[in-house]
């Protein structure tokens, strides 16, 4: 769609402004309850630009990622709902408008966290699964917050710290890799993870 491409493109500027460290706090932020824009892009492009800053602006970028978390489970816990079973004007907006979000998946949340707790909010957290999704849907339902918190920062954390990481150490060349393949790397990062703690389980 055009509007995203633009909207990516409007991200990207804010890498040659004074003001980029702001701008990957506040879309960090925003990621995590209603932008459609991941901050990766933002944090790859001032990461490239001033290397040695990396770990700083992974940082900032996890920082303002857990604070969003923290503002989409609000939104779910104390707005979604008119009454038990009745959304609010707040959830019928985010149907209609949110790419992505719309009841079906909703409930699908729901039944994830209702099998996965900890290990759902990490995977959201650290791969390409709309992460707004579940931090609204962990408020609307009331999950544990401290285990939506603790998953939120170690998951967000991995992954931007990651991201600054391989800028870090290998620079330009590596730009082309991580925006082809770092999705679908960190797919495949949580999915070993969680299956060796699957492992350990049934061994023990």
């Amino acid at each position: 769609m055009k509007w995203v491409r633009k909207l990516y493109d409007w991200v990207l500027s804010w890498a040659e402004s004074p003001y980029g460290a702001w701008a990957l706090f506040f879309l960090a932020f925003a990621e995590s309850s209603f932008f459609p824009i991941p901050p990766d892009a933002l944090l790859i492009a001032l990461a490239l630009g001033s290397r040695e800053k990396s770990f700083r602006f992974a940082a900032i970028t996890a920082l303002g990622s857990v604070l969003g978390a923290i503002f989409g489970y609000a939104i779910g816990h104390f707005l979604w709902w008119n009454a038990p079973g009745e959304f609010s004007s707040i959830a019928h907006f985010f149907y209609n408008n949110i790419p992505g979000f719309d009841e079906k998946v909703f409930f699908d949340v729901k039944a994830l966290y209702d099998k996965w707790n900890f290990w759902i909010v990490f995977t959201a957290g650290f791969t390409p699964i709309p992460y707004k999704v579940f931090t609204i849907s962990g408020g609307a339902f009331a999950v544990n917050f401290p285990m939506f918190l603790l998953a939120s920062i170690v998951s967000r954390s991995a992954r931007f710290f990651l991201v600054a990481g391989l800028i870090w150490k290998f620079g330009e060349p590596i730009r082309e890799f991580i925006d082809k393949y770092f999705d679908w790397l960190a797919l495949l990062f949580t999915v070993l993870l969680i299956g060796g703690f699957f492992v350990i389980n049934y061994a023990l």
